[in-house]
């Protein structure tokens, strides 16, 4: 179709459309995959590209390289002799780049999976937290390096490590710096799973196979639902539940939910 959004890699990100599924590659081995301006950019267009496209089922973000993500290239930004911009640019350019970033990770209704092999690093761990589910190796390392650098974490690190592992871990992990695996990170809650490194690229496919394969509609809704929940009241919350009941229940998945149910067999979603 003309209207189909048309999917192009940037430097340092690539961007394909496979079925049902955007995959987004960071691609940057000599930086450990840390993001820069056109990558961040490139992401967002993406993802609300994503949002409107029927054809996506799940967004697969992952790294290249032997790592995932060493965060925001601060070196690049802050290198002697570079261009030093005006006081006030991050206050102005965060919220157009990774606050909208992130905001995306959250809010676009289909699953995004994020595999991490190698490190998760400030930014990069808040990919990996802001999204759905995350498959990472055992060994895979988490580390929120801020204030250890001297400063104060960005991109919502803040917000999501209270709500998941409570105040005293949090504390740990951005005020002590402390780094944690990735087995450790599923003991914590922070990842869906850990695995060998062997078996990473077959765990984190199967996920998406099943996600690609699920009630596309119910999915987007149940992880709108989730993510409302955790700053609204319970009434707000359950007339949230409702609104996306009878959005869910009008959709062809359910039907055919229903009709699987009804004759004891697998359901055949189309993402409908």
């Amino acid at each position: 179709m003309a209207d189909e959004p048309r999917y192009e890699p940037v430097a340092g990100l690539g961007v394909v459309l496979d079925g049902p599924v955007l995959r987004c590659t960071l691609d940057r081995p000599e930086t450990r995959n840390a993001l820069d301006d056109t990558m961040v950019a490139g992401l967002v267009r993406a993802l609300e590209a994503a949002g409107t496209d029927e054809r996506v089922r799940v967004v697969v973000l992952r790294g290249t390289g032997g790592t995932f993500c060493a965060g925001a290239d601060l070196v690049a930004r802050n290198a002697p002799g570079g261009h030093r911009p005006r006081a006030g640019s991050i206050q102005r350019r965060l919220p157009v780049q990774v606050h909208r970033l992130m905001t995306l990770l959250c809010t676009v209704q289909v699953p995004v999976v994020v595999e991490v092999e190698g490190a998760a690093v400030g930014l990069g761990f808040h990919l990996v937290l802001a999204a759905d589910f995350c498959v990472a190796t055992d060994g895979a390392e988490f580390w929120e390096p801020f204030v250890a650098r001297g400063f104060t974490p960005d991109s919502g690190g803040s917000w999501f490590l209270p709500r998941l592992v409570g105040a005293a871990r949090a504390r740990e992990l951005v005020m002590l710096g402390r780094r944690i695996t990735g087995a450790e990170a599923v003991g914590l809650g922070l990842i869906h799973r850990a695995v060998p490194p062997e078996e990473l690229h077959a765990t984190t496919d199967a996920l998406v196979a099943e996600l690609a394969g699920g009630p596309t509609v119910a999915l987007g809704l149940a992880k709108w639902l989730l993510f409302q929940g955790a700053g609204v009241p319970f009434e707000q919350q359950l007339a949230n539940e409702a609104f996306a009941l009878e959005l869910s229940a009008r959709s062809e998945d359910f039907r055919e939910g229903l009709a699987a149910w009804r004759d004891r067999r697998p359901p055949d979603f189309t993402g409908r």
